[in-house]
């Protein structure tokens, strides 16, 4: 799938709002990627000669002279960039401008950072009283911990994430771990989004915007919640099981002759299904086994039974019979192999944007398909200040002669 990033940017559901994006490294940067996708004309703001500190996040590079890293590439597809220092008068007057026209501003400055240059919601409401305004801290804007930087694997920790990921203390290797993505940074980029699309939605209604509060910890606490939700109900603290799972048994990752391979089974029925498909009719009649409860009170017994059946095959093998007899189960992928798979391929999961020099930037599709305002991707992760003259000149007005006087004063 290619795209142009010359295509006019009217179309998608979103193609009547316009962001103003004040935010950086990822959750911020997460969130509008997504409203661009759909169809939003985002305006990313970022420090003349340095951008978002992921341009520099390399290796690996898509193109280290522009200063474009994969990190970066990863979270800003479709967004125009215009840099501008905000600290001066003028580079307040230019946000001020844009804000007057825009529906959405979103920022994840530290506490306090933009009400010193008039930057804050208060502010910018009364110039914009439809104006929404999402801000993303680690913490949120109160309470004890305020004012603390905030990082993702730092939330991994203090959310309870890493009680629950990795082997159990018992096990070889046991002992908490972080997720292999920077899931409280990802997780918080996707609750802003639907926060913004619901602030969208209430104004409709209320012909008013309104201020938005993300937090990351807020967001991986959230992403606890059936687990959390047991501990609340019980009062047991929820421990790691690895690749097993609390509440469903055989749901784990088994040694076969040639690897390894995950079995899923979600409910009683596929349990026998599963049984009949390993040849194991002993443990399909046993009582002990027949429900969900039973399994899980007795995995340390019948797990041994079950791992010694999965050795007797290869991967491909298993995978094989198991689909035949709809037994969820799937080999463990790389992400080279991901992309070879060919029900990824038919997804075109792989995006392809295009420079106007016809180099390319690989990234990945959209998961949200919508059918008749489907995303689009008409830009590629914009180069430093590649639309400063666009936005300056075409949108708020400014001279050519003005535009070249705000770079030679550092303005942009």
């Amino acid at each position: 799938m290619t795209s142009e990033n010359t295509l006019p940017i009217n179309s998608g559901a979103l193609s009547h709002i316009r962001v103003l994006d004040l935010s950086r490294i990822l959750a911020g940067p997460w969130c509008t990627q997504n409203l661009a996708d759909l169809g939003a004309e985002v305006i990313k703001v970022e420090r003349p000669g340095h951008g978002d500190d992921t341009r520099a996040w390399g290796p690996p590079w898509i193109n280290m002279e522009e200063k474009i890293s994969s990190y970066f590439a990863a979270a800003n597809r479709g967004k125009k960039s215009l840099t501008l220092n905000l600290s001066t008068p003028q580079g307040k007057r230019i946000i001020e401008e844009l804000v007057k026209i825009s529906d959405v501003v979103i920022e994840n400055y530290k506490i306090g950072d933009l009400k010193r240059y008039g930057l804050d919601y208060e502010s910018l409401q009364k110039i914009n009283p439809r104006l929404v305004y999402c801000s993303i801290t680690g913490y949120g804007q109160d309470g004890p911990n305020a004012q603390k930087p905030g990082y993702d694997f730092v939330f991994q920790a203090i959310g309870g994430l890493m009680s629950i990921t990795g082997e159990a203390d018992s096990e070889p290797g046991g002992g908490p771990q972080k997720v292999g993505i920077a899931i409280a940074d990802v997780i918080t980029g996707m609750y802003s989004t639907i926060a913004i699309l619901a602030a969208l939605n209430s104004r409709e209604q209320t012909g008013f915007g309104q201020y938005i509060d993300m937090a990351l910890l807020d967001s991986i606490i959230a992403l606890g919640g059936n687990q959390i939700t047991g501990y609340f109900a019980n009062g047991k603290v929820p421990f790691r099981y690895g690749n097993a799972h609390a509440s469903l048994v055989p749901y784990q990752v088994f040694a076969v002759k040639d690897g390894e391979i995950v079995i899923a089974v979600g409910n009683d029925t596929q349990w026998q299904r599963y049984c009949e498909a390993i040849v194991r009719p002993d443990l399909a009649q046993d009582p002990k086994w027949e429900k969900v409860t039973g399994r899980i009170t007795g995995r340390s017994e019948l797990i041994p039974h079950l791992a010694k059946t999965m050795l007797e095959k290869n991967r491909d093998e298993w995978i094989s019979i198991l689909e035949s007899y709809d037994v969820p189960c799937g080999p463990i992928n790389n992400y080279q192999q991901v992309f070879e798979d060919p029900h990824v391929i038919h997804r075109e999961i792989k995006v392809d944007t295009r420079y106007k020099d016809g180099s390319t930037i690989s990234t990945i599709a959209s998961p949200l398909r919508l059918k008749s305002t489907p995303p689009e991707y008409k830009r590629p992760p914009p180069k430093l200040g590649d639309s400063n003259f666009e936005i300056l000149h075409q949108l708020l007005g400014y001279s050519a002669e003005s535009i070249e006087q705000f770079k030679k004063e550092k303005i942009t």
